[in-house]
């Protein structure tokens, strides 16, 4: 909404001093966004007058142009009193006619400056302006400015002519502000910051409703309470908008069209109250309120042909729709250059109805704008009788004698409430008295008995419901830079508890494995699970589906991370991180069947069993941790060569998470989507499954846009959790330690970790360490099996080892390997 400043001080007293960039301010505090500040003035520097056209010479040039040379009376302005010598290019005015001259040594907006400068063989002394050379925007009309005979004498200032020294503020206005898209409502805010004088220019003497208007029906009275209509006869179409309207519309941002179309325009602008005008010869019948005849028709002012809907609601007379009611009016009886009687129309209707319409037709307008966010339902009288004032004043009609009221605004809203409120919500000390003025500034009918208050709310203000909209008005206007700024006083904390400890080393632990920690949606699709070649019957595949999910392709609450991390590795190789490792811990949701929850109301505080209801409907939603690599996981350099990531990698970091947290996990060969069958490890604990590891599969790879050989981890991270001890500080022996190392050749089925488990046993307390260096299959070990080479570490904490002491320990290893695993000792 854009408000000249000359506009609100019309209906407001404001003090003399005021700046326009207090005013902006203030407005803005009381809720009326400050957008911009257009003042025209401040983008031109120099000299611009008005001159008068003395000759115009016609030049025709070799590229077929034809320039005019003119000479331009300007008076003293240019310091001599001679007629001004200017080139223009445009053919727009006579001889005579008064325009507006920027002369040397103006700069214009945009930083345009103006001098003297040899042109077309003649020198041009200056600039005979547009209305766009001075950044007031074009009216339509791509030529220069032509003044009123009457305007001004040559050599005036041209800026107080053309409104350029008026500034005009814009607003951001909110939905629930609809009030403040009028200058009527932009003036009441002003005098409310600055509590000042208000002319409410709504309040005026209408005469009374007789019988003797143009008849009207209306039949939905529920979405058309108050329907005014009026006429004039003797209408001048030929008269021509005065300049001051004109420069109103196209500060508000309005093109002037016609002096009728003008009035309505500016009485919507001036009260808020859209309106319509009708070619009265061209209305067949009384004037019908109704809902559209399904599969209708009406052409609208924009020249589009519609068809109307069942639910659109229209304005109608003997021949059909003759406009959306609320949203534009119909052509069949737009008023013209030939239109001497018309019908004044002011109406009422509902917004929901409106906005539903102009929705459905995407013909959004200044009036539907309106309509949609609630207007005054009181000012259809008023409005109908400015624009009538209006047509009979400025376009010489004759006022009819009719007066068609049909219908009554709805009865003003009550509030009840206590007068201290709004200083109990917003902490600020105001007093009784003080909420009750604020509250009759804003428009409202306060009775006070005692603590208690009841307020009539303005009919302007639909969005005033509760006693909270009470407090925002009061705290708005004593101004929310007052409302103290009180932190709680918090209690003695009590550090992190042990689980938040654990999460947090998780977080280290991998990070500082060179994986980097991402945050994606817990929502997927049925297609992920697909990408993830999850078996029908994949416990991972019973997914909660939403009512209103963010996305409709990914309607599904996610029971595993690997999708959202996938993708996420997927988008960050094709925008070039080819070597990249990441890791995500989150919640995904496990349904049970009884996700069923019952719909409450918020009047009350559910009951025990209605909150045990609620409760079981709360579907499980463990931790879970997903990491993935792709890529070189060791780049190459001068130090020699790099090595990609693989099936190792996502399995060594799970080992290294869980040695982290103290924990023993077995690792076991494994065949469970999306992993490769033959490269794929179940991780578990005492016996558990509590995730997997490995390389993903080829197809998975590729469904997700992935590398071959990209690998991924998931893992229950409370099931890990669990099972997680405090980290103890290792204890060093400052005795020698005895290397051992041994080769053992298995079944290629028996797993390594197998092996290893019955070494550590057969071992004894000696073994400080254990670790696999080697795996060789050939012919040498024989077809179906494989030689694992492990290199043992042993030292005593209080002496040093005797000869033979680690020779029998690798023995005792060797020999409890065999026992469990059949393994031959190379």
């Amino acid at each position: 909404m854009r408000a000249p400043v000359s506009w609100i001080k019309e209906y407001v007293e404001l003090p003399e001093d005021l700046s326009v960039d207090a005013l902006a301010a203030r407005l803005t505090a009381l809720g009326l966004k400050l957008e911009a500040l257009h003042t025209p003035a401040d983008a031109i520097t120099g000299p611009l007058v008005v001159g008068r056209v003395l000759t115009i010479e016609k030049e025709p040039q070799k590229n077929g142009k034809v320039i005019n040379w003119c000479t331009v009376d300007v008076a003293d302005a240019n310091g001599t009193g001679e007629p001004q010598g200017i080139i223009c290019g445009a053919h727009n005015f006579v001889e005579g006619d008064l325009v507006v001259v920027s002369l040397p040594g103006a700069v214009l907006a945009g930083g345009f400056a103006i001098s003297e400068r040899k042109t077309y063989g003649h020198l041009s002394a200056g600039m005979i302006c547009s209305r766009a050379e001075l950044g007031l925007g074009d009216d339509g009309g791509h030529g220069i400015i032509v003044l009123p005979a009457d305007a001004a004498k040559p050599g005036e200032e041209a800026m107080p002519l053309l409104g350029m020294d008026d500034a005009v503020i814009e607003f951001e206005i909110n939905p629930d502000r609809a009030y403040a898209l009028s200058l009527r409502g932009v003036a009441r805010e002003a005098a409310l910051g600055f509590d000042a004088p208000f002319t409410d220019p709504a309040v005026r003497e209408v005469p009374a409703a007789n019988a003797e208007g143009h008849p009207v029906t209306v039949d939905d009275a529920e979405a058309c309470p108050v329907f005014v209509a009026r006429t004039v006869s003797g209408f001048d179409p030929a008269r021509p908008t005065p300049e001051w309207m004109k420069l109103r519309l196209e500060q508000c941002g309005m093109r002037s069209i016609s002096l009728a179309v003008d009035i309505s325009n500016y009485v919507m602008l001036e009260l808020g109250q859209p309106n319509h005008c009708y070619d009265a010869a061209k209305v067949a019948g009384p004037i019908v309120v109704r809902r559209a005849v399904a599969g209708e028709k009406i052409t609208t002012l924009d020249d589009a042909k519609r068809t109307l809907d069942a639910a659109d609601l229209v304005i109608a007379d003997d021949n059909g729709a003759i406009g959306i009611a609320g949203v534009m009016g119909g052509a069949s009886t737009e008023v013209s250059g030939t239109t001497t009687d018309i019908v004044v129309e002011a109406a009422h209707f509902d917004p929901v109805t409106v906005f539903r319409a102009q929705k459905r037709h995407k013909l959004g307008s200044e009036a539907s704008k309106r309509f949609e966010r609630g207007v005054d339902p009181e000012l259809p009288r008023a409005a109908a009788d400015r624009v009538v004032e209006l047509l009979v004043e400025l376009g010489g009609a004759t006022a009819g004698a009719g007066v068609t009221v049909v219908g009554e605004a709805p009865a003003r809203r009550v509030i009840t409430s206590t007068s201290d409120l709004p200083a109990r919500i917003t902490g600020m000390e105001i007093a009784a008295e003080t909420t009750v003025a604020h509250l009759r500034a804003i428009g409202a009918a306060v009775s006070v008995d005692g603590d208690a208050i009841s307020v009539e709310v303005p009919s302007w203000r639909p969005d005033m419901s509760q006693p909270f909209d009470l407090v925002e008005e009061v705290a708005r206007i004593v101004g929310y830079e007052d409302v103290p700024s009180v932190l709680p006083s918090a209690p003695a904390g009590r550090g992190l508890t042990e689980v938040q400890r654990l999460r947090r080393r998780v977080g280290r632990v991998i990070a500082g494995a060179g994986f980097s920690e991402v945050i994606s949606y817990p929502f997927t699709s049925e297609a992920d699970y697909d990408a993830l070649a999850l078996p029908a019957d994949d416990e991972r595949r019973r997914s909660l589906r939403m009512e209103n999910p963010l996305n409709a392709e990914q309607p599904l609450l996610a029971t595993t991370l690997l999708p959202g991390v996938l993708h996420t590795l997927a988008r960050n190789v094709g925008r070039g991180n080819a070597d990249a490792a990441i890791f995500e811990t989150a919640l995904v949701f496990q349904p049970t069947g009884d996700e069923k929850a019952p719909i409450l109301g918020t009047d009350r505080r559910p009951t025990d069993e209605e909150w045990a209801a609620i409760e079981k409907a709360v579907p499980a939603q463990p931790q879970h941790l997903a990491l993935a690599l792709t890529g070189a996981r060791e780049s190459d350099g001068w130090w020699g060569a790099g090595r990609a990531a693989g099936w190792s990698d996502a399995i060594a970091a799970v080992r290294d998470l869980a040695g982290a947290l103290g924990v023993s996990v077995d690792v076991a060969a494994a065949s469970v989507a999306p992993w490769h069958p033959g490269r794929c490890a179940a991780i578990s604990i005492d016996g558990t499954v509590i995730g997997h590891a490995g390389e993903l599969h080829p197809k998975v790879c590729k469904a997700f846009g992935l590398p071959v050989r990209s690998a991924a981890a998931e893992l229950d991270l409370d099931a890990l959790l669990q099972h997680a001890t405090s980290p103890k500080a290792p204890r060093f022996s400052s005795y020698p330690v005895a290397k051992e190392d041994v080769a053992l050749v298995v079944d290629i089925s028996v797993p390594s970790a197998a092996v290893e488990a019955a070494l550590r046993e057969g071992a004894g307390e000696l073994l400080e360490s254990i670790r696999l260096f080697d795996v060789f299959t050939g012919e040498q070990v024989g077809a179906g099996k494989k030689s694992l080479a492990f290199a043992l570490r042993f030292r005593a904490a209080d002496r040093t080892l005797a000869e033979g002491e680690s020779g029998a320990a690798r023995d005792a290893a060797v020999a409890r390997a065999a026992e469990v695993t059949g393994a031959v000792q190379r």
